[in-house]
């Protein structure tokens, strides 16, 4: 069995979660790990792990490519992590903003009060010991790490993980995590870094509803093509498939302090 260590379940397009879930114990993934984006979505994440206690893992964030979050959004956040903290496994999403720097007005203010927010979230990892899963991809990557360091955060995985190989060689020797996710079925970057990382330092998602393109174009992305992720790692690292599945559900336990299965 494996964990979809990555998923927006808040999403509209899991209106029957149920099923969703169903679909997903069919495929041997028996659990998500859900992550909120801003307090609305946050509270719907929190609302489905109330009613499927068993198969979802909440997690409360504030998604740093969302530039439309006031600071009065974000000071809610922070005021959920705190309530709620005893509840969720995580911190996530959080992270820096990369993607929507590309155009934008002022893209330096953008970075610096992403760095700021970030800040604020790793005071809060700290404070209650949770892991913190990041959105920090390219160039934002190596900032990120550089954040991790200083607030002396010992839990964290870089989730869709794109980065420079020497960046993310640094990433996996401080202890922390990288993702793959659908992507790998197709896409020679993502090959070639699952070759390299060591097991141990892998975890596998879907970021489910984000579409993904080879034999997944037109499909609803959802948590069961988890498995088809774990197929591919273990085919790169030619290992047996159980024993892939076994190791990287152990990280993901290890990681968000889950029971094992």
């Amino acid at each position: 069995m494996i964990i979809d260590s990555h998923c927006h379940l808040h999403d509209s397009v899991f209106s029957d979660l149920r099923a969703t879930l169903t679909r997903a114990i069919d495929h041997e993934v028996w659990g998500v790990i859900a992550v909120g984006c801003d307090p609305a979505t946050n509270a719907k994440t929190l609302e489905a792990a109330t009613h499927h206690g068993k198969a979802i893992w909440p997690c409360l964030g504030c998604h740093p490519e969302w530039t439309r979050l006031t600071d009065a959004a974000v000071e809610e956040v922070e005021s959920q992590v705190v309530q709620h903290h005893s509840r969720i496994v995580a911190l996530g999403e959080v992270g820096l903003p990369w993607y929507c720097l590309e155009g934008a007005p002022d893209p330096a203010s953008l970075m610096v009060g992403g760095r700021e927010r970030l800040g604020r979230f790793l005071e809060l990892a700290a404070r209650y010991d949770l892991p913190v899963i990041l959105h920090a991809p390219h160039g934002a990557a190596v900032e990120a790490l550089s954040l991790l360091r200083r607030h002396a955060i010992e839990r964290a995985v870089f989730h869709w993980h794109k980065a420079p190989t020497e960046v993310t060689r640094q990433i996996v020797e401080a202890g922390y995590h990288v993702s793959v996710t659908p992507e790998v079925v197709y896409r020679q970057r993502d090959r070639e870094m699952v070759e390299w990382i060591p097991l141990e330092s892998l975890l596998v998602e879907t970021d489910s509803p984000w579409p993904y393109q080879g034999e997944f174009e037109g499909l609803a992305t959802e948590p069961w093509m988890t498995s088809r992720v774990v197929e591919e790692v273990a085919k790169l690292k030619q290992l047996p498939v159980d024993e892939v599945m076994f190791r990287l559900s152990t990280n993901t336990c290890q990681l968000f302090d889950l029971p094992y299965a």
